[in-house]
């Protein structure tokens, strides 16, 4: 019988207060896309993604059947939403040792089910064990799912399993896709769209990358993403989720799991702590007016492999981001007013317009044309590369990245990958992909959430993963790729690697400051194997310095840095400290004044980054 199911007016109170004190700050007054964007961001910020292998024993905290049949803190039995008799006994029940690999029939084991197919974002990590969508289902039931979505299975029948979930064909109000779906039941259909609805939030910013629905034959189309990284899914199917999370709210059940996952993977599913979001990001209604146009575009600085641009916003209100395209193609897209285009070929010519988007997916008019010829040589780095490598003692793994590159650096199309050994040939597993922005003169640390180094700890990296990038023996070669193109290297491909990376932490050079696909050892200088100084740090040696374009004084500084020189062309000043982490950032500094503030620093040392020029201060 069903227990613990809760009033929804009493379910956001109850959810809410299971939320640690400050997690959503915020999002407070925001609604509709900004209000997705900014939870992706609380949510995405600090995660520790597991293992794919590790699944089979949090299960037993997360997964456990306390509600239905069995109704106690000591059950051992598993609760699969895809057999579960909410009414009666189940047909048949699982524990974790009953995992298995394939079935012929229901009842003969369990195994893990993407409730978000696989094939959607390739099997790559961090979303491929992700527990807020990654569930313990009866193993025969997910291989005949296969990849089709969930949805509301027509009048073609195709399979009744014993709970009466089904297999049928497509059946979706206002959809064009008439392929298979798996409908689930009626007690599970909140549940189901609250995970698809994460999924959505967490990874905005890679789902334009993913295998989403291209339009080519969307009738039988399996993928319900769209493309689009705000919306997410195709309305229709949006329509569809709305209603099961209004039919089913948020139980007991949900609101447990959810916490049980926030203690594993150090993040949360908003939807369970805040029901009401899910309406107020999808609940909008987009106009049929066509944006107006940006203007004012303009090349604001031209390097050897990047260009940095900068517009005027479009005036109109419901505008949710802009399109850049480059020689007429479309390359990026972002919520603000300037983004770096990288990746360009030095001493070419290359042509930009951009164009505004609103929250119906309706595109401006393009800007005007903006031109420049990328010099043939600077002083930047043409691309991220690894600056550190360790390891040590049993999973001590750390990858230290760095970006001296002049620019910020979207990190959504980088990956990490490794090459391992079959006893007859070296082979790559499925890559671990970034996320996020990485500015200038800034590291970042990829770090197994296992590691016990003395000098670093998880909450100082910015990636905690057991991912197979994570698990390097020593043997083990490591590539930093973008996109599918190899941008830095430790260690020789095809071959064991023992000899030079095993039991060692490996420190790239300070005269290094370009990334290559040709490993040599003396690049790098060598440590005891759990050395781990001034890890997830650039030192002010490391950073290319200002020349004297500018003056900065005082300096010790007390309340205030004043600026002399030609300030005109300042578009941001922006404050770091040592390790390159943005502290305060000022567009248009010097508009009225010639100072920046710095009563809020701590004492110590720091840098003052006026547009790409760096200038070291002491705060007294």
């Amino acid at each position: 019988m069903k227990k613990f199911l809760l009033p929804v007016l009493f379910i956001s109170s109850l959810a809410f207060a299971q939320v640690p004190a400050g997690y959503y700050n915020g999002t407070a007054g925001l609604s509709g896309y900004a209000l997705k964007s900014k939870v992706h961001d609380i949510i995405s910020e600090k995660n520790i993604n597991w293992h794919y292998g590790d699944l089979t024993n949090y299960y037993n905290q997360t997964d456990l059947d306390k509600y239905y049949d069995h109704g106690t803190t000591n059950t051992t039995i598993l609760l699969d939403m895809y057999s579960e008799i909410p009414s009666g006994p189940d047909a048949y029940e699982y524990t974790t040792a009953n995992i298995i690999g394939s079935a012929s029939a229901e009842g003969q084991g369990w195994n893990r089910e993407h409730m978000m197919p696989q094939s959607t974002f390739y099997s790559n990590y961090p979303m491929y064990s992700d527990l807020f969508y990654v569930v313990p289902t009866d193993a025969r039931i997910n291989q005949l799912r296969s990849n089709y979505p969930y949805g509301i299975a027509g009048t073609t029948n195709f399979y009744t399993f014993t709970n009466t979930s089904k297999i049928g064909n497509s059946a979706i109000p206002g959809s064009v896709y008439t392929g298979r779906v798996y409908e689930p039941i009626n007690e599970f259909k909140g549940d189901v769209a609250r995970s698809l609805l994460y999924f959505a939030v967490r990874y905005e910013g890679k789902l334009g990358t993913f295998n989403f629905n291209n339009n080519t034959n969307p009738a039988s189309d399996t993928n319900p993403l769209d493309g689009t990284e705000e919306r997410g899914f195709d309305p229709a199917y949006i329509s569809m989720l709305l209603q099961w999370h209004a039919q089913d709210p948020v139980s007991q059940k949900e609101i447990d799991r959810n916490n049980a996952v926030y203690a594993i993977q150090k993040n949360r599913n908003p939807f369970i702590d805040n029901p009401s979001w899910v309406n107020a990001i999808w609940g909008q209604t987009p106009d049929a007016v066509v944006p107006q146009t940006p203007t004012n575009l303009t090349v604001i600085q031209n390097s050897a492999y990047f260009a940095n641009l900068s517009w005027s916003p479009s005036t109109s209100t419901d505008v949710i981001g802009y399109k850049i395209y480059q020689n007429g193609t479309l390359v990026a897209s972002t919520k603000g007013t300037s983004i770096s285009i990288d990746h360009l070929t030095p001493s070419t010519s290359y042509q930009f317009t951009v164009k505004a988007y609103d929250n119906g997916y309706l595109l401006s008019p393009d800007s005007n044309l903006a031109t420049t010829t990328t010099l043939a040589t600077d002083i930047y780095a043409k691309d991220l590369f690894v600056s550190k490598y360790l390891e040590g003692t049993a999973n001590n793994k750390a990858l230290e990245i760095t970006n001296k590159t002049g620019h910020p650096v979207n990190l959504s199309d980088y990956r990490l990958s490794i090459q391992f050994y079959s006893g007859t040939n070296y082979y790559f597993v499925d890559p671990y992909e970034l996320e996020g922005t990485v500015q200038n003169n800034e590291v970042f640390v990829v770090l197994n959430p296992a590691a016990n180094f003395s000098c670093y700890t998880i909450n100082q990296a910015k990636f905690v993963t057991a991912a197979p990038q994570m698990t390097f023996t020593g043997s083990n070669y490591i590539e930093l790729r973008y996109k599918s193109t190899s941008v830095d290297g430790v260690g020789v491909s095809g071959q064991s690697n023992s000899s030079i990376l095993s039991n060692v932490s490996l420190y790239r050079k300070n005269n290094i400051t370009q990334p290559t696909t040709t490993f040599s050892i003396s690049e790098w200088d060598s440590y005891a194997n759990d050395y781990c100084q001034n890890l997830g740090t650039l030192s002010t040696s490391d950073i290319i310095l200002a020349d004297k374009e500018f003056k900065i004084y005082p300096n010790p500084a007390n309340e205030n840095i004043y600026v002399k020189g030609n300030m005109d062309n300042i578009k941001i000043a922006e404050i770091l400290d040592l390790s390159g982490k943005l502290i305060y950032s000022e567009k248009k500094p010097f508009k009225n004044k010639n100072s920046i503030s710095v009563q809020q620093l701590t004492t110590g040392n720091y840098l003052l980054k006026l547009n790409d020029k760096i200038y070291p201060f002491i705060k007294r």
